[in-house]
């Protein structure tokens, strides 16, 4: 592979901001794995954002590239898994397998999308020094009439349509908008885009805590549940973005309420039968070495808590502490409470996703 500019490369990145900003380039922000595809003739490699190959694990992208793609090209994007309830999340990460029959199954039944929204290089020519509206028309071009498999992100300069995208995009399973100014060099690993991404609060039931990595008289992340309509206690995610003296303050102040399994909502019956709950001495699918046992709590203390949206029945990213709630009954943090977007098609947002 010989190319402009060579792999690996670290993406150019985004820092959060609360509004819309004027003046700017505007896309949907995808929520999949970021990549930066590269080819040269037959040799294709999936970057990803920390600068590991990807490129084993969608081996239907590789072929899309040499099918679809310029011979010699770099491109941004990400890497999706259409459905018809939208993006899904879960389906790509089951894609990290280490075995080769494994990937080549699930790129069968569950093939992955490319969306790209930004040109690196083109045949012998750079464009990371060029300005991204440059690029973006650059990029229209080069992939004029590509698909199934990779598709160019749709871009707006009109705020008012990026507004409507964020609103309404989110029920294809999208998390904001990402914001691009016209004049933008390509900059990588430099956080010079702008990113708006939904956020919510929710009151969630502390039902259980994992032991900081440095020792056991320290809390490292606390175990959140919602209840379903049937009563019982579902997993949603976690919270752990806490200092160190408030992480040893919290093991102190959860310790009367240490329960056993028997007599938690989160007991082995309930995950045989099938509950997607934490348990005990349970591994990390995606890290072997990862404890991810947890202590038991009686569910009586609430959080009020961050998220930006759900993926299923849980949070999709780590939620943030906002505040305790000791004025709320436990039992009334329900799925209730909950927003729920309206569902959009992907195919409305980008034509042929996921056909």
């Amino acid at each position: 592979m010989k190319l402009p500019v060579m792999p690996p490369i670290s993406p150019m990145l985004a820092k959060s901001v609360r509004s819309i900003p004027p003046g700017a380039s505007y896309e949907p922000k995808w929520d999949g794995f970021r990549s930066i595809l590269f080819r040269d003739g037959d040799e294709v490699e999936l970057g990803s954002r920390n600068e590991r190959p990807m490129t084993r694990y969608f081996p239907e992208l590789v072929e899309a590239a040499t099918a679809e793609l310029p011979q010699r090209c770099v491109v941004d994007g990400e890497i999706v898994i259409a459905s018809d309830r939208g993006l899904d999340f879960e389906a790509l990460q089951l894609r990290l397998h280490p075995a080769a029959s494994r990937v080549t199954m699930l790129a069968e039944q569950t093939p992955a999308s490319f969306i790209a929204f930004d040109l690196l290089a083109l045949g012998d020519d750079d464009y990371t020094a060029r300005p991204f509206s440059e690029r973006r028309a650059a990029l229209i071009d080069a992939l004029a009439g590509c698909g199934p498999s990779i598709h160019v992100t749709p871009a707006t300069a009109d705020l008012a349509t990026a507004q409507r995208w964020f609103d309404e995009f989110e029920g294809a399973g999208l998390d904001g908008v990402v914001a691009k100014p016209l004049t933008l060099t390509y900059q990588p690993d430099k956080r010079v885009m702008f990113k708006i991404k939904h956020e919510r609060t929710a009151d969630c039931v502390v039902a259980g805590y994992r032991v900081h990595k440095s020792g056991a008289d320290a809390v490292g992340s606390l175990l959140l549940g919602l209840y379903k309509e049937d009563g019982t206690l579902a997993s949603v995610g976690v919270i752990g973005a806490f200092p160190m003296a408030t992480r040893r303050q919290l093991f102190t102040e959860l310790q009367p309420l240490v329960t056993t399994f028997d007599a938690h909502p989160w007991n082995w019956a309930a995950h045989m039968a099938g509950e997607r709950t934490p348990r005990r001495n349970e591994g990390s699918r995606w890290n072997a070495g990862k404890d991810l046992s947890f202590v038991p709590l009686r569910p009586e203390r609430v959080v009020e808590v961050r998220y930006d949206h759900m993926e299923g029945q849980r949070f999709r990213h780590t939620a943030q502490f906002n505040r305790w709630r000791p004025d709320r009954d436990p039992r009334s943090c329900t799925y209730a409470q909950l927003e729920q977007p309206a569902i959009v098609s992907l195919r409305d947002i980008v034509p042929g996703l996921g056909a």
